[in-house]
């Protein structure tokens, strides 16, 4: 039986053309020997697998061709050529740096160097994983690697490029190899399963190049694993059993589910998931690229972006018209910290569950969001008329962007102010003549608005600071509603605020939010906090705050201040000499007493 050659070996390139997705150095490299402007070291760097080490032995054998053909390649059949080919080439030499990275070896190297090339122009030394050097090898390379004979030229090869020193840096000619694009990695194993006489599904060869993450070798050796376990047929089935995929339909299904809000669907399919031996955490990270993908599809100028097979376009391109943007954004953001939090949680199946269960609920979500305010029943418009008459709590909007929990209200009334003066109750009058009932109108504030820019005046303009500070844009939304609110429904939305803010994980505002306000007047309230950090924090989150209360409350008059109290603590006396002291301070008493026991302090 003959020996198996691998495909990464039995295919490797041998011209530069042939080689897969780097054109940009090929074609540098070959105008580089046709110029003669050869430099005295390279050094190629990149990640794994992506035809560095190929790229450094088609350029050694290039430039020592006796017959160079005219487009820059070798021929091939000459002496220098054949030898190469056979790997008894005297003038070309290949080093492991992880294997030989002390002092010695490139001394070794140094003295070979001296040698001058037999029967060809150029003597190479071809280094690989040239990071591996240390750092006393590194500096006895320097001045060889400065001035080499005319004839030596150095190819460095590395995938660790920032942990080679700056002065090794600074005399070669640097080349950044990039990752295999999938529609070119695919392309390549196409071509091999053709002269391999293997059938294939370009989905199956899809699927191994996005596995492979940009390095051929990598998917030349799943190529080969996957022809021995079908048997010389590479298809899509066998590609996701063999490499432990999930399949692209699990994804599809399940998001047919989510748009239908169909929560025992969805359980049951991550459950399905989760039976093939699947992890939770490689889930959600195929979900949140599956929503990613649809996102994508949205739009026909970032089609380009989809890494897929056009069997799998089409089906993302079809799901996408189904799914509203504001849908995929709610559920990638809710993906991503579950994602985030995976790792950490204890119960990793519920932390996946009930991301999945929140996705199911996003068009409710919506819906709410979009639902006109409720009016409020006759008994509650039926109020005394010297008592103000409060607006009912309404439902809050919650922006689509962010899914929040149920927020517990506090039914204990608020702390008041004994002393400050209480203004006249507004009174309403009741009218008993049916009127028209005008239907509210719903007005949702942009929570998320960015902050706007300070805008600073010039130095011979610097009168006009007020001028210029009334075209500032207000970050408060104007209104002119003023209904009457209880302090239950401002404590209501308070708490909604504070639950928003506990997700947006900010400890400054947390620990504010964890407060109730003090009510002034009705249309006046005040915070306390501890210190001026406090303060600043709470005054950059108010423009967003008072915002949704005026909103939420139909009062454009509320207004929300801080009071800073800070705590100083005292420190204790530790010596009997302060004890005393201390004790003194607060009962002279003592000293008289001490005087005339003639007490002494140890």
């Amino acid at each position: 039986m003959d020996n198996f050659i691998v495909s990464a070996r039995k295919y490797r390139p041998a011209t530069f053309d042939t080689v897969v997705g780097q054109q940009h150095i090929t074609n540098t490299l070959k105008n580089a020997i046709k110029n003669n402007q050869l430099a005295q070291a390279f050094l190629f760097c990149g990640p794994r697998g992506v035809g560095k080490t190929t790229c450094a032995r088609i350029l050694a054998k290039t430039i020592n061709c006796q017959n160079l053909q005219p487009n820059g390649e070798a021929c091939g059949t000459c002496d220098s050529c054949k030898s190469f080919l056979n790997g008894n080439s005297f003038n070309i030499h290949e080093l492991d740096a992880a294997s030989n990275n002390s002092v010695d070896d490139i001394r070794s190297l140094i003295e070979q160097v001296r040698i001058p090339p037999q029967g060809v122009k150029y003597k190479v030394y071809i280094i690989d994983e040239v990071h591996m050097l240390s750092q006393a090898a590194f500096n006895a390379f320097l001045k060889t690697l400065e001035e080499p004979p005319n004839y030596a030229i150095f190819i460095l090869a590395t995938t660790e490029k920032h942990k080679i020193l700056p002065t090794i840096l600074s005399r070669c000619q640097i080349f950044d190899f990039n990752r295999i694009r999938v529609e070119d990695m695919a392309a390549h194993l196409a071509s091999i399963a053709v002269k391999e006489n293997v059938t294939y599904e370009n989905d199956g060869l899809h699927i191994i190049a996005q596995k492979a993450d940009g390095g051929l070798r990598d998917a030349l050796s799943m190529f080969d694993q996957i022809v021995s376990f079908s048997g010389s047929k590479v298809t899509y089935n066998s590609v996701i059993q063999n490499l432990n995929i999930l399949d692209y339909d699990y994804y599809f299904n399940l998001t047919d589910s989510l748009l239908q809000e169909n929560s025992a669907k969805t359980l049951l399919l991550f459950d399905e998931i989760l039976a093939k031996g699947f992890d939770g955490a490689h889930f959600i990270t195929g979900l949140c690229e599956h929503f990613r993908n649809l996102l994508v599809g949205k739009d026909q100028a970032t089609l380009k972006l989809l890494e897929v097979s056009e069997g799998i376009r089409a089906k993302y391109l079809q799901q996408s018209q189904a799914a509203s943007v504001s849908f995929l954004l709610s559920a990638l953001n809710i993906a991503n910290q579950c994602e985030l939090n995976y790792k950490l949680s204890k119960n990793q199946r519920l932390q996946v569950e009930l991301a999945l269960l929140k996705m199911c609920h996003l068009g409710a979500v919506f819906n709410a969001a979009s639902a006109p305010a409720t009016p409020l029943p006759a008994q509650e418009q039926k109020k005394k008329p010297d008592t103000p008459v409060t607006a009912r709590p309404a439902p809050v909007a919650i922006s689509p962007g962010i899914v929040s929990d149920v927020a517990v209200v506090d039914d204990t009334p608020l702390t008041y102010t004994p002393n400050p003066p209480t203004p006249e109750p507004v009174k309403t009058t009741v009218s008993n003549a049916p009127a028209a009932v005008e239907k509210p109108k719903v007005f949702i504030p942009n929570l998320h608005s960015p902050s706007t820019s300070v805008k600073i005046p010039s130095l011979s303009n610097m009168g006009a600071i007020e001028d210029i500070a009334l075209e500032e844009e207000d970050p408060y939304l104007k209104g002119t509603d003023k209904e009457a609110f209880s302090n239950e429904a401002l404590l209501h939305y308070w708490n909604i605020h504070a639950v928003k803010v506990k997700e947006e994980r900010k400890p400054t505002l947390i620990t504010i939010f964890a407060n109730k306000p003090v009510m002034i007047n009705p249309v006046q309230y005040e915070i306390v906090v501890e210190n001026k950090v406090q303060e600043a924090a709470f005054r950059e989150e108010k423009p967003t705050l008072m915002n949704f209360l005026r909103t939420s409350l139909k009062n454009f008059d509320l207004e929300i201040t801080t009071r800073i109290d800070e705590v100083v603590s005292s420190r204790k006396p530790y010596g009997a000499k302060e004890i005393f002291q201390h004790m003194a301070a607060k009962n002279p008493g003592i000293i008289e007493l001490r005087n005339k026991l003639n007490l002494e302090l140890d």
